[in-house]
């Protein structure tokens, strides 16, 4: 288990809850702060070893039929290579990278080891979203002409304190992060829309050109509002708004529109639902209905089954190619009117008055902010993606 804090300590204390030591054997603990963890002494009770890095891990002699990776996004690609060539398969969390070149890096380990790799996009894994991506790949609605997606998740002082990389472009070894709503929270939800216009269920649609808009609140390196819209190289129009300086959450939400139907999520009703042009309808239920853990699961019987992995790289890459492009298509991240800014002093977190409703507005009509009369909106460039191969700049 590679990373315990923030999002690892859930998938360590999963482990712990679901697995008995007659199932899996716990090899090692990889985390330069695993004193930290509100699980150190069930560590330290089970005789876990724990290293300050994998390297140090396998120079120690470990080794590992899965590596579970949930380290900060830097790491991610890095870490992954390193499992694969000392023969681990691997779960790594979300995002897959955070920069589109190392990428190749990752998969040629995966091809000279001839072992896996999963994401860990937990919609991806759930019966909801794999029922829905099935019925699209038979051609059920038809033609897709547009998908788009809304979250709304406040974020307070602490969020953006909690580490020495939130909110940043680079860390202190200048490796690029690009931390964001983007990127790393909501970077599940740019995902789902991607994934489900694949042709094969083990492929996500690719953005074939990007435009940007970035907006800035507290005092970060990078954004904390983001919006794109995306075009794949069949055209199809993908919209993604979201923010952590909203005033209240809402979302996530999606609407996906077809020649022969509509599929919503989260706006009205959290469950994913389908209404054709005649009028009949069915109900998916929720992708939150599956543990989020399934991965997890999934990821343990692919380790003892030949099972097919519906996540892997060539799933995810979408993402991180859009969070490329959006950086690139915005030349300096503005800043929201000083005016409208409120601080809530008890929660500790600011807010933008009315942007809320603003970027609903923008989502329903189907444009970016720059596309209406918002003062603040400054409008990026677009982007060509289909031969991107190097953040920043495309091409090197």
């Amino acid at each position: 288990m590679v990373g315990i804090g923030g999002y690892g300590f859930y998938y360590l204390k999963n482990l712990f809850e679901h697995f008995s030591d007659e199932e899996i054997e716990m090899s090692g603990v990889v985390d330069p702060f695993a004193a930290n963890s509100g699980l150190y002494r069930e560590i330290k009770r089970r005789r876990i070893p724990i290293c300050n890095s994998l390297m140090d891990f396998y120079i120690k002699g470990g080794s590992a039929d899965l590596v579970v990776i949930s380290s900060p996004l830097q790491y991610h690609i890095e870490q992954s290579c390193i499992a694969l060539i000392n023969g681990g398969n691997v779960l790594c969390d979300k995002p897959l990278g955070t920069v589109i070149q190392d990428i190749d890096e990752l998969l040629l380990a995966r091809k000279q080891s001839g072992r896996w790799v999963m994401i860990g996009y937990q919609w991806s894994y759930s019966n909801a979203i794999q029922e829905l991506k099935r019925d699209i790949i038979s051609g059920l609605y038809g033609k897709p002409i547009r998908m788009k997606s809304l979250c709304f998740w406040p974020r307070g002082k602490d969020y953006y304190e909690r580490n020495e990389w939130a909110g940043k472009l680079r860390d202190e070894k200048e490796r690029w992060v690009l931390d964001s709503p983007l990127g790393n929270a909501m970077a599940h939800f740019i995902h789902n829309l991607f994934y489900l216009l694949g042709r094969e269920m083990n492929e996500s649609d690719q953005p074939a050109g990007i435009q940007g808009e970035c907006y800035r609140t507290y005092p970060i390196q990078n954004y904390d509002t983001g919006v794109f819209r995306a075009y794949t190289a069949c055209g199809v129009e993908i919209l993604f708004y979201g923010s952590h300086v909203t005033a209240c959450e809402r979302g996530p939400m999606f609407h996906l529109e077809f020649e022969d139907g509509t599929v919503t999520f989260g706006d009205e009703q959290d469950r994913i639902v389908a209404t054709t042009r005649e009028g009949r309808k069915k109900d998916y239920g929720s992708p939150e209905d599956d543990d989020q853990f399934l991965k997890l699961h999934e990821a343990m019987k692919a380790v003892r089954e030949d099972r097919p992995v519906i996540c892997g790289p060539e799933a995810a890459t979408a993402q991180v190619l859009c969070i490329n492009g959006v950086q690139d298509s915005v030349e300096e991240i503005a800043a929201f009117p000083f005016d409208r800014l409120v601080m809530d002093e008890q929660k500790e977190r600011f807010w933008i008055d009315g942007l809320g409703e603003e970027l609903y507005a923008c989502y329903r009509d189907n444009r970016l902010p720059s596309e209406t009369n918002l003062p603040w909106a400054v409008p990026g460039k677009i982007i060509d993606l289909r031969n991107y191969v190097y953040f920043p700049g495309g091409r090197r």
